[in-house]
């Protein structure tokens, strides 16, 4: 993916070193692995995961980046720039005016507007704050644990968490929350589902546009977004937790299949109106 010279964006909130320290490397995907299997063992997987994620007491320092991870974060910046561009010209299609997130860059632990988070979160969308919290080392984890390669790959994952901003913007992330509340635990999992496909399509259609207004993307950029998608989907995660019979009640994610499909048609399309999760049957999802 081609960024050199590109603008970085002024949303970019930078508390790495501020909070407080937590367990030595954290849990990351690999503690998504443990959730799973404990899950499927029948055991308290909140009981584990609240352990886990718990913040360990320590003393804050002036935290020192890495090359790598000042690479990253004008990577990011760049990306989150990128979806400024993008999506105020998508809202001005329909006059309206677009409110950009901020990004929180964090190491370790942070506190969000929606509470307390660990690295062992993963990127996330707090639309209480309006803000985007990511864990650089995330992109680290991907290529080493999940052998998830690729620069764009990496801006993928920003654009989903900021796929989940749109929704947020739309009223349709707030609507669904608001209908989780009322439901029993595998009826939230299907709806966390169908807000999870929404935001990879919202990916998609940055992605179709970004290419259109800055041409930055290179010979095998597509691939990288869809393996990643692949390499996520809720299958593929349970498999890799050693199981072989899928559990999909407890999918909050989407399936590979699905999480291609649905970025596919983001990139193919481009057209924020096409991509409704919501009201198609399930099996066509």
């Amino acid at each position: 993916m081609k960024m050199d010279g590109r603008r970085t964006s002024t949303n970019v909130e930078d508390r790495r070193g501020k909070g407080a320290a937590v367990a030595a490397g954290g849990i990351g995907l690999g503690g998504l692995l443990i959730y799973l299997l404990v899950t499927f063992m029948g055991g308290d997987a909140s009981a584990v995961m609240e352990q886990m994620q718990q913040p360990q007491s320590g003393t804050t320092t002036e935290y020192v980046p890495t090359a790598q991870e000042q690479e990253f974060e004008l990577f990011a910046s760049q990306v989150l720039a990128s979806t400024e561009d993008v999506w105020a010209a998508e809202f001005a299609k329909y006059k309206a005016q677009y409110r950009a997130p901020k990004m929180v860059l964090f190491k370790g632990s942070v506190q969000s507007g929606c509470g307390n988070a660990t690295s062992a979160t993963g990127p996330f969308y707090c639309s209480a704050d309006e803000k985007l919290y990511l864990d650089l080392d995330f992109f680290n984890e991907m290529q080493q644990s999940m052998g998830i390669k690729g620069d764009f790959a990496c801006a993928y994952v920003i654009a989903h968490e900021v796929g989940h901003h749109i929704q947020h913007l739309l009223g349709t992330l707030d609507d669904a929350h608001q209908q989780m509340a009322r439901m029993d635990e595998v009826s939230k999992n299907k709806m966390s589902v169908r807000i999870e496909l929404q935001a990879d399509y919202y990916a998609g259609v940055w992605g179709h546009h970004e290419q259109k207004m800055f041409g930055s993307l290179e010979d095998g950029d597509l691939q990288e977004a869809i393996n990643a998608a692949q390499k996520i989907g809720d299958d593929y995660l349970q498999r890799q937790a050693g199981y072989r019979d899928v559990k999909s009640d407890l999918f909050t994610h989407g399936t590979s299949q699905q999480r291609m499909r649905w970025l596919k048609r983001g990139l193919q399309s481009g057209d924020i109106s096409q991509g409704d999760t919501f009201s198609i049957p399930e099996s066509q999802l």
